[in-house]
């Protein structure tokens, strides 16, 4: 199993250096993934950790790609409605390039639908529109030349370049918990990344994944993900500060009770988790890191 962590980069006072720290430790603790996160705007009214202090994320991983040298790097996730995905796919493409190709692009329909409108995003048609970026971002990373016909995007005789390191496209890991977000998965994705799920929504969704990706004739695995809140007792702070959404979970307790999840998520076919340890004090962040790195990883790397 594969650990990566969320950059602390919302909740709290922006601290730079502090935020880069952070990713550095990760790195050289032996941490196999940095992960950003997608909100622009967030009603004052909504008690949500990501509406206060948030970086935007695309321009923060590039710097994360250039302060790094063996993580993965990923967005966890980029919701698509709320930007141009001819854009986007520039975008991370370059951001491919910076890293050497260590990009993992995350992706998902989104569901805070004041945000939509403020961005003028079409919150009713989010499912189609994120469908079609997905099929017009996989084109425009694999054909140097071409012209696409849409219902949202339409051009003729255009190239793309540069396209991405990695072929034929950077990993996508589609996010969301629904069933259709699985659907999306095996449709357009190369892995499921689901956000906290309790464990017995998490096993009907990956069985769900797997049924759908046998329907569409899909010969290579899914990749299963999660992202996940974690607190350590005795070591961690509370981390939540803000009241979660219903029905999500997240990995708390001693090391045992955590190890003991984790082996649980093992055997269902996690293969990667996304742990966010990001609504602590920087102090607390980093001696959480170090005690996961120290006590339970070595427990599932080979």
């Amino acid at each position: 199993m594969e650990f990566g962590i969320c950059v602390p980069h919302y909740g709290k006072p922006i601290d730079v250096p502090k935020i880069l720290d952070t990713v550095r430790q990760a790195e050289e603790l032996g941490f196999d993934s940095i992960w950003v996160t997608d909100h622009i705007l967030v009603p004052q009214t909504l008690e949500i950790i990501y509406r206060d202090h948030m970086l935007e994320p695309l321009a923060l991983l590039s710097h994360v790609a250039a302060i790094t040298r063996r993580v993965k790097i990923g967005t966890s996730v980029i919701i698509l409605p709320y930007r141009n995905p001819i854009v986007v796919a520039k975008m991370l493409a370059t951001i491919d390039h910076l890293s050497a190709g260590r990009l993992i692009f995350g992706a998902a329909v989104g569901w805070m639908e004041p945000e939509f409108a403020a961005l003028g995003a079409p919150f009713d048609e989010r499912g189609a529109f994120s469908d079609e970026c997905l099929r017009l971002m996989k084109a425009l990373w694999t054909q140097e030349k071409l012209s696409y016909e849409g219902r949202y995007f339409n051009f003729s005789d255009m190239q793309a370049s540069p396209r991405p390191i990695q072929q034929p496209h950077p990993p996508i890991w589609v996010g969301g918990n629904s069933a259709r977000a699985r659907r999306r998965v095996a449709e357009y994705g190369d892995g499921w990344h689901a956000t906290a799920m309790p464990l017995g929504d998490l096993k009907a969704g990956i069985a769900d994944v797997g049924a759908k990706w046998a329907r569409r004739g899909r010969t290579a695995e899914p990749v299963f993900s999660m992202r996940i809140p974690c607190a350590i007792d005795g070591v961690s702070q509370d981390v939540l500060q803000y009241p979660t959404r219903p029905g999500r979970d997240r990995l708390a307790g001693s090391l045992s009770a955590i190890i003991d999840r984790l082996g649980t998520y093992q055997e269902l076919g996690i293969r990667h988790l996304a742990l966010e340890m990001s609504t602590q004090s920087h102090a607390a962040t980093c001696t959480s890191l170090e005690a996961f790195a120290t006590h339970i990883m070595p427990r599932f790397k080979a």
